[in-house]
């Protein structure tokens, strides 16, 4: 009877627990918040107190003193921070639900395909301590499939390559489940560890991650156009050699050049799946293609780089930043038949 009435006055919540970004959708509301996964903690004594989280905590990302830290609890897609994430969790529950008086939604929660038991359970448990009366996993790439409407539920075999921040997802389903699915821990962090490494070493150039991210955002190319257009991209930071202040111009060359390594993990993680279908799957996704989500879809020209590496056409599916978040809300809306895409912690 109690659980009936908290259901009546709670709304559940499925939640794209990310590396780099968190999004929330409430059924019948849809995407109600999208924050980066940031928490600033303050130190005093043996105390630690959040003071900031998501775009605010971000901000603060290289410009904290030494009593205030960021925190980004999420590594490689999985909890590296428990009670950061524990925190960052309540924060967004009650950003949502703000004007509930009970505060304790059944949530759904999304994890990379290769999170270990352990891994899971520490999703689960964070999700119960940050105030949940119930939780459900699902691996991400199954959500993003279903988020991006995939035919799942056909005979033919589909293929989904989620490029997040912290992990590239891949799944292929048919007929309803799953039926190969991992995760490569290379993806968009690790394009910005590339861009800082490329600039680093080539041009004895210091800059941060934030600073190669806005790089990658806005003006990177995993090939550069043929028809001539191009955008110079003129780069400050701290000179390695003088030790001053400095500025330098990468051209798209440069970007698609530094990109190389991670993409190369990328494509040896769709090589190895493509080997452990059945080869009746294999031609499916021939004709069909790949289909492209996360926020690494974002990344101008991915396809056509993927493409040429691979041989197989690469779909960019609709609002691929967000396919996993709608993803889970559509299975938690329908989380008694669509129980088999569970995953237990």
């Amino acid at each position: 009877m109690l659980t009936r009435a908290l259901g009546l006055v709670s709304a559940d919540m499925a939640i794209d627990l990310g590396t780099a970004n968190t999004l929330v959708y409430v059924p019948g509301r849809g995407i109600v918040l999208e924050e980066p996964s940031v928490v600033a903690i303050a130190q005093r004594g043996d105390e630690r107190r959040v003071i900031a989280v998501g775009h605010e905590a971000k901000t603060m990302l290289g410009r904290t003193p030494h009593k205030i830290e960021t925190v980004q609890p999420l590594r490689d897609g999985v909890i590296a921070d428990f009670a950061a994430a524990e925190e960052m969790i309540k924060f967004f529950i009650r950003r949502v639900h703000k004007r509930r008086i009970f505060n304790n939604p059944r949530i759904m929660i999304c994890v990379p395909a290769s999170a270990t038991p352990v891994e899971r359970r520490a999703v689960h448990e964070a999700g119960l301590a940050a105030g949940a009366r119930r939780v459900y996993l699902i691996e991400e790439p199954v959500a993003a499939a279903i988020g991006a409407n995939l035919p799942i539920s056909e005979t033919r075999g589909s293929m989904l390559l989620d490029i997040g921040g912290g992990t590239t997802d891949i799944a292929v389903l048919s007929m309803g489940s799953v039926m190969y699915a991992r995760s490569i821990r290379t993806a968009g962090n690790a394009m910005d560890e590339a861009i800082v490494n490329y600039v680093r070493f080539k041009h004895h150039l210091l800059i941060g991650t934030s600073s190669a991210e806005v790089i990658k955002r806005e003006a990177g190319s995993a090939v550069p156009k043929s028809n001539g257009e191009r955008i110079s991209i003129h780069l400050k930071g701290r000179d390695l050699q003088r030790g001053f202040p400095t500025e330098i111009t990468l051209e798209p060359e440069d970007i698609a050049e530094a990109l190389t390594l991670p993409i190369q993990q990328i494509v040896s993680g769709i090589r190895q799946a493509l080997a452990d279908v059945p080869p009746e799957i294999v031609a499916d996704i021939y004709e069909t293609g790949i289909y492209l989500t996360g926020g690494g879809a974002l990344l101008e020209r991915i396809d056509v780089r993927l493409l040429n590496e691979t041989g197989v056409k690469f779909r960019i599916a609709d609002d691929p930043l967000r396919c996993v978040v709608r993803g889970t809300g559509k299975v938690l809306e329908q989380v008694d038949a669509m129980a088999d895409l569970l995953i237990k912690p």
